[in-house]
């Protein structure tokens, strides 16, 4: 198999391929949910791991897939979606890699990790290089299994340890949407003045640490005067991804507030229109943290 180079691959989650096949450009070939696109990385959104430097290499056994990778990096994680038990025995003589489990905050793995496949019997596809220190992408954290009241906090762990996006100590943050309190906890651990806001109670364990303010109000209701100048807004709410872009834009334009981090969370169908206004808007980005379901996280830094 010839494949002209440069070209790059990207390995979406397996609910979100359709995704990664609507953002990437110049697709070559699919393979389970691996996609190769002719050139350089691309700025993808859905892609759970990026191979950034892609080589395809016909081989006679399961001995030469192991001698080429040998001699082309250190560790590596596998990826099959055909030819399995081919897979893993190209697996079991490479060096054994160990579990990667993140500490909150703490630095994320330093080696660096390849990736690997079979495109089918003969045809290695390997990169020794990768978007991501974790096996395939997928981030694993030594999880709070007391005081969280959910599993929400994982995707603002995993959003402050590895993406360099965190309130500092003694800063004033709003976290919209907040019952059962899993964001609240994460941004008062953070030493934050948290304005906690939603319908719905929080968590007594959570409402009752210090600095913790809650209102029990409709976000939508509440207008950026009534609160005043903050530094970060936080929100996690359920609802349509428009309503939220609204929601965004008054408090962006009432200058009350800097720094924003939000969960779009789509309803059935991917919204990729408002997607992409998220995208258009000065200073943001938008990912799709392992954490994430059907939903993205948008960070916008330096909007005051």
């Amino acid at each position: 198999m010839q494949i002209a180079s440069p070209f790059t691959a990207y390995l979406a989650s397996e609910k979100f391929l359709p995704e990664l096949l609507n953002e990437i450009k110049d697709v070559i070939s699919v393979h389970g949910q691996l996609v190769l696109a002719r050139g350089e990385p691309q700025t993808s959104v859905w892609a759970q791991q990026i191979w950034l430097n892609p080589v395809v290499l016909e081989i006679a056994s399961i001995g030469e897939a192991v001698k080429a990778l040998r001699g082309a990096g250190g560790l590596w994680a596998s990826y099959s979606f055909e030819n399995h038990r081919r897979v893993q025995l190209i697996e079991e003589q490479l060096p054994k890699l160990r579990p990667r489990v993140l500490d909150f905050l703490a630095e994320p793995p330093a080696a660096p990790l390849g990736a690997f496949t079979l495109l089918d019997k003969n045809v290695l596809l390997y990169s020794a290089q990768t978007n991501s220190p974790f096996p395939l992408g997928l981030v694993q954290f030594n999880e709070n299994k007391t005081m969280p009241p959910s599993r929400a906090y994982l995707k603002l762990w995993e959003l402050f340890t590895l993406h360099g996006v965190k309130p500092s100590p003694g800063e004033k943050v709003v976290d919209f949407g907040s019952c059962p309190g899993g964001w609240t906890w994460v941004l008062q651990q953070m030493g934050c003045e948290v304005v906690s806001i939603d319908k719905a109670p929080l968590d007594e364990k959570v409402a009752r640490l210090p600095r913790v303010k809650f209102m029990k109000t409709d976000a939508f209701s509440l207008k950026p005067q009534d609160l005043g100048q903050i530094d970060w807004f936080f929100s996690d709410i359920i609802c349509y991804p428009p309503k939220l872009f609204e929601l965004i834009s008054n408090w962006r334009e009432s200058g009350l507030c800097k720094n924003f981090v939000c969960t779009i969370k789509f309803q059935h169908e991917t919204d990729y229109e408002t997607l992409r206004k998220f995208q258009s808007l000065p200073g943001a980005r938008v990912i799709h943290l392992h954490h994430n379901k059907h939903e993205v996280t948008a960070i916008i830094l330096g909007q005051s």
